[in-house]
């Protein structure tokens, strides 16, 4: 019997899904679904009790959460990566991870097929069907919701006629939690003038009393929180833990989606949001102006071809070569206020800092050059420009 690789999460896609492949096409059924530091351990046992329910021959978790942070999420971070300048990638950059990992278990268990339960409506379709196509071409991929055009209401008709009950009430908003960052999805996001109500959000808000935390960077990774080195994965936990309860990192992403239509995906990401600007602040203090200024360039690239599940790609590769190299002296404790749906960075502390007193203090004093070095400096400074309004002028001789 041909073997089948499934991405499962145990909803009513995958669920159809495993049906689906086993009684209509023969298919022996391996699941699996990739942890990226959204799933509790007791969650991971519901999904794979499912799996086994409706008659997988085998079912397999595969944690990916450091994996996720070291090929991923810490170019995200070096990058300050913000798609339209509001949205972390929370999902985009897990699903090129998910869709690997999937890729990579298929080759090892020989399997001749990959099947994943995306539409024919969004992003997952391309990124995983791309990604398989790159890592294992020669491997048939099976996509049964997407092809055969199902509603809800017959993928729940066709499980009961197998035997098999799934809650018919949808749940009011979707919710995708990952490492970094929750996506929030509903009525309100299909539409372009509303905002999520208060009781959409995962996480209530429940901390009001102002907090101070420090977040410490060595190379531009984040490695302790209030002092204390626990990791970067750690760090990402424990500061959203932290900051969440706030009310911190929630918005609305509006975005171009791969198939060429516009897309809204509500979002709480407070950790990855309060690391990226506490690094970038960091940066800003470490790094010159050219080296922050192509950066930027970069970084922008980095996350809209990621976005694309692009990650694949070798000029990747060669973008994080980059971002490793900029991150040489990004080393310091960021000093972070946390209030009621906001968060400041107060400032930092580095050895590497480059606004040391030793060369002057911005429209105060300097040490490093004289007013006459300064005036002709700026004569010559300005010199291009000077003979052009000269010439155009006509004042010029």
């Amino acid at each position: 019997m041909k073997k089948v690789v499934l991405a499962f999460s145990g909803g009513l896609d995958t669920s159809f899904c495993c049906i689906y492949l086993t009684k209509d096409l023969g298919l022996e059924v391996h699941s699996v679904v990739v942890n990226t530091g959204g799933f509790s351990d007791d969650e991971l046992k519901a999904i794979e009790e499912r799996a086994y329910a409706l008659g997988v021959k085998s079912h397999s978790a595969i944690d990916e959460t450091a994996n996720y942070y070291r090929d991923t999420i810490k170019y995200l971070i070096f990058g300050n990566v913000l798609k339209n300048a509001t949205y972390p990638l929370s999902v985009s950059a897990e699903r090129v991870c998910q869709a690997t990992a999937i890729a990579n278990y298929a080759k090892k268990i020989g399997a001749g097929c990959v099947a994943h339960g995306s539409t024919g409506a969004g992003n997952d379709q391309v990124r995983f069907d791309m990604i398989f196509n790159t890592l294992i071409p020669g491997v048939e991929i099976i996509t049964p919701i997407r092809d055969l055009k199902l509603s809800r209401e017959e993928e729940i008709a066709y499980l009961a006629k197998h035997g098999v009950e799934i809650n018919a009430e949808k749940a009011k908003y979707s919710i995708n939690k990952g490492l970094w960052g929750t996506s929030v999805g509903g009525a309100e996001t299909l539409t372009s003038n509303k905002y999520l109500p208060e009781a959409a959000w995962p996480t209530p808000v429940t901390s009001s009393e102002p907090q101070t935390v420090t977040i410490d960077f060595i190379k531009g990774e984040p490695v302790a929180l209030n002092g204390e080195p626990i990791g970067a994965v750690k760090v990402i936990q424990q500061l959203q833990d932290l900051a969440q309860p706030y009310g911190i990192g929630r918005d609305i992403h509006v975005g171009d989606t791969i198939i060429g239509i516009k897309g809204r995906v509500g979002f709480e990401a407070a950790g990855p949001l309060i690391l990226i600007k506490a690094h970038h602040t960091l940066e800003k203090h470490t790094l010159t102006k050219w080296q922050l200024s192509w950066k930027d360039q970069i970084s922008g690239f980095y996350g809209n071809y990621m976005h694309e599940g692009q990650m694949h790609d070798p000029v990747m590769r060669d973008m994080e070569a980059f971002l490793r190299s900029s991150q040489e002296t990004v080393t310091g404790r960021v000093i972070v206020e946390l209030h009621p749906y906001r968060f400041i960075v107060v400032g930092i502390e580095s050895e590497h800092d480059l606004m040391s007193t030793k060369f002057g203090s911005y429209g105060e004093m300097n040490e490093g050059y004289t007013g006459d070095d300064v005036k002709g400096f700026a004569k010559i400074f300005g010199n291009q420009t000077i003979i052009w309004h000269k010439v155009n002028s006509g004042g010029a001789e």
